[in-house]
Parts: structure tokens; C-alpha cells; sequence
């Protein structure tokens, strides 16, 4: 006679688990779209380009709360 064990892993453990598999590879790639929109942000305060300027720091804080997010 062959006795199955009872699953003991909830959907929810499954998703959370998705979740963190998700984010460890999100943050690398976080990190190079922050370094990215630093470089533009840096070239248009060069330029004073005050467009760019107010486009890059609003895009940097979306990419701020998503890494907080992430981290958390």
C-alpha cells in the first residue's frame, strides 16, 4: 500500500514564492533602468532641458517606489 502525503503548501505560499523568484530578477534590471534614467537626467541638467529634467525625476521616483517595493 502506497500513502500519499498530504500537501502542506497553500496557494498563497505558491504565489508568495512566485513572487520573490520575480523580484530577485526584477532588481537587476531595476538597477540598470535607475542608472539609465540618471544618465539622461544628468544629460539634460547639462542641457538644461527643463522637460527632460521634469520627465527623468518623475520616471527616477516610479523607479524608486517600485525598488522599495522589491526590497521590502
Amino acid at each position: 500500500m502506497i500513502y500519499e502525503k498530504a500537501c502542506n503548501v497553500t496557494m498563497d505560499q505558491v504565489i508568495a514564492a512566485l513572487k520573490r523568484r520575480d523580484a530577485e530578477e526584477r532588481i537587476p534590471v531595476l538597477r540598470l533602468e535607475l542608472d539609465y534614467e540618471l544618465a539622461t537626467l544628468y544629460d539634460a541638467l547639462q542641457e538644461k532641458d527643463k522637460v527632460q529634467i521634469r520627465r527623468s525625476t518623475e520616471r527616477l521616483k516610479q523607479l524608486r517606489r517600485e525598488m522599495l517595493l522589491l526590497e521590502a
